[in-house]
């Protein structure tokens, strides 16, 4: 069975819910921003110890507020669900996912494209909190999904942020000058909505539930992905 959530930024209790059976066959994907690559120490291998010991696997998606798992000495690209994933072998059971990559999964095709921008950029900086360089996909990134993914007939697009043309403006954290904030990466997603034949499309980043057309904001919601009707 796969389920799937919005960002935990480090806190798991909603992964303990009875609802989610807890087997090495069932799978928890988590939109990004999990939380397990934030702190770069032992702050992070806690956290990785609990959660490869809870009995089920974990996909992730790079979010804006961890370092990608490429970036990690630790990490190794192997095969898995006809793609490309990281894992560290001592946490055989959190997968990371690959941006771009296409998994069949029971069944399912997902294409999977983490990133976004981090609004609160300047505050983290300043504050010497920890802001990652590479929160977003870079332009040539970008052009090689957009290449890859022409015409591409999908049951799931899974990604972090969305597509400008969903950008939920009622969600904006107040403060923010919008003027300053880089869109880039959901104009990039809205050439990828246009170009990919989905049936569903999820993502998180915007702390909200929502649902508006095919796609999908999660957060503290776990649901069980429903057979697409592909």
């Amino acid at each position: 069975m796969i389920y799937i959530t919005g960002d935990t930024h480090g806190t798991f209790s909603r992964l303990l819910a009875p609802t989610i059976e807890k087997t090495n066959n069932n799978l928890v994907i988590i939109l990004g921003d999990a939380g397990i690559n934030y702190y770069l120490d032992e702050r992070d291998k806690t956290k990785k110890d609990y959660l490869n010991n809870l009995g089920i696997k974990i996909l992730s998606l790079q979010g804006n507020h961890e370092e990608r798992p490429e970036n990690i000495s630790t990490y190794r690209e192997i095969d898995m669900y006809q793609g490309k994933v990281f894992i560290e072998d001592e946490y055989p059971n959190l997968i990371f996912a690959k941006n771009g990559e296409v998994y069949n999964i029971e069944n399912n095709s997902f294409l999977v494209i983490g990133g976004a921008y981090s609004v609160d950029k300047y505050y983290r900086l300043r504050n010497h909190l920890n802001w990652f360089k590479d929160e977003q996909l870079s332009k040539k990134e970008q052009k090689h999904i957009l290449k890859t993914t022409k015409d591409l007939k999908v049951d799931y697009v899974l990604s972090h942020t969305c597509p400008y043309k969903y950008i939920p403006r009622e969600a904006f954290l107040p403060g923010i000058n919008q003027d300053l904030v880089d869109n880039s990466m959901e104009h990039f997603l809205d050439k990828i909505e246009e170009q990919v034949d989905y049936d569903k499309w999820y993502c998180g980043h915007y702390h909200i539930e929502k649902e508006i057309d095919n796609l999908e904001f999660m957060y503290h919601d776990v649901k069980v992905l429903k057979k697409s009707k592909h």
